[in-house]
């Protein structure tokens, strides 16, 4: 069955000192777009989890939240740059000196300066960590495959009935299309026996004339080329392939043979039988637009 656009997922997944955390969200979009928002630290892990998406979805824009928590203390330490505080103090005697005032080193207040005392933060194993990263995104993506799984299942239900509602005006259409012919020879033969009166019609031309009427107002190859695309639209809600395009395209040339029946047949009920197909297939768009 096809898939929706549609889901949620998440995933979390602990080793190497952390917690992690992913969330995956989806909504329709015509193209693969996939927005990851990672913590400043872990902006390298970006690409690959693009990457791992790409591998398994092919529409809907997918947005990614990842959260990393640290559950192991990681050592901090301090650094002070020496040669900068030797720099701070050898320039605050030059400045007493020109200054005539006394001067007293002060370790605590050279540390205070600017850069000359920092925090060293530990080294990130980023290695480790991707691993731990990679085991919550395929829990998340399972759960979130299902749901887009779920979703289209009960979209092609849906779609499915509509195809075969609209079978059902086509086929009401179809036996309706001979007699648009009898009825139209049956009102020209009244307005000319109106028109001529008593005389006699001239029997040769008025079958010349049903017969131009006939061929220029029929139906049946707009009707196969229908058949044919229900077919198409059936064969593809039962693949396991993105289907939504070929749909979509599908929805656009049944519309195309939908208005060329109604302009041809000229006739008022298959005229209401054509609005009846045309409501259908607008549900129908609006419904394959969720679908991958």
């Amino acid at each position: 069955m096809a898939n929706s656009m549609t889901g949620f997922g998440r995933g979390e997944a602990s080793g190497s000192g952390y917690q992690v955390s992913i969330e995956l969200k989806s909504v329709n979009h015509r193209f693969l777009e996939i927005v990851v928002r990672t913590p400043r630290n872990y902006s390298s892990f970006e690409e690959r989890i693009r990457k791992m998406l790409q591998e398994k979805y092919q529409r809907g824009r997918i947005e990614v939240y990842l959260n990393v928590v640290e559950t192991e203390g990681r050592k901090r330490l301090a650094k002070v740059d020496n040669d900068l505080a030797l720099s701070y103090d050898k320039t605050l005697k030059d400045l007493s000196l020109a200054l005539h005032t006394a001067y007293e080193t002060d370790i605590y207040r050279l540390v205070s300066l600017p850069e000359v005392l920092s925090v060293e933060e530990p080294v990130i194993d980023l290695d480790a960590l991707w691993g731990v990263c990679a085991e919550a995104l395929f829990k998340a993506s399972e759960g979130f495959g299902q749901m887009r799984r779920t979703e289209g299942g009960k979209l092609t239900v849906d779609l499915l009935q509509r195809l075969d509602l609209i079978s059902e005006h086509l086929q009401t259409i179809a036996e309706r299309a001979p007699f648009v012919v009898t009825d139209y020879q049956e009102r020209l033969q009244e307005r000319l026996q109106t028109i001529l009166g008593e005389v006699e019609l001239d029997g040769a031309r008025l079958a010349n004339e049903v017969l131009y009427f006939a061929d220029r107002a029929s139906i049946t190859e707009e009707l196969v080329r229908f058949d044919s695309h229900l077919a198409q639209g059936r064969e593809a809600l039962g693949s396991q392939d993105p289907v939504g395009r070929k749909l979509d395209f599908l929805v656009q040339e049944m519309n195309r043979e939908i208005n060329t029946i109604g302009s041809k047949a000229n006739d008022l009920r298959i005229g209401q039988q054509v609005v009846s197909v045309k409501t259908e297939l607008e549900k129908i768009r609006e419904q394959i637009q969720n679908l991958e």
